[in-house]
């Protein structure tokens, strides 16, 4: 009988010795399938890692190209704007030319109004204050024009 137990606890062994191999063959099956799960996920993460950097060049360029846009527009617009600045300079000098020549011409009127004096022209025939200044010859010193531009003013 003491075979028997010695056959007994060889086979308990043996069937130890195939638990464990079992157990060893779950444990790498296991193993296995966490790699090739864990490969997968790098795979995806890979993946959502290119396209996120391709979702950025493109937002990149489309903001580059919209910058470009802009900056365009802003020389356009400061180009208008520095005509138009031209323009009013322009004008402003010619408000002033105007608002000088008015006050010239009033008061040649008013000299005319309140002179009641006589004057005699070249051939000695009498004139009226009002003939003399209506007379061509004489006014050729009022007929000059004002020159103005815009380099004349610092806006």
């Amino acid at each position: 009988m003491a075979s028997t137990s010695g056959n007994s606890s060889g086979s308990s062994q043996t069937q130890n010795s195939g638990s464990e191999g079992d157990l060893q063959l779950l444990i790498d099956q296991r193993k296995r399938k966490r790699m090739q799960s864990n490969r997968e996920s790098a795979r995806r993460s890979r993946m959502r890692k290119q396209k996120h950097l391709e979702d950025l060049m493109a937002e990149s360029a489309r903001l580059s190209k919209d910058n470009n846009q802009i900056l365009t527009n802003i020389n356009i617009t400061t180009q208008y704007y520095i005509n138009v600045e031209a323009q009013n300079s322009i004008l402003r000098a010619q408000v002033v030319e105007l608002s000088q020549r008015l006050d010239s011409l009033n008061e040649i009127l008013n000299f005319i109004n309140t002179s009641g004096t006589e004057v005699y022209d070249s051939d000695q025939t009498l004139q009226t204050s009002a003939d003399s200044f209506m007379n061509p010859t004489n006014l050729l010193y009022l007929n000059q024009p004002i020159p103005a531009s815009a380099d004349m003013f610092p806006y």
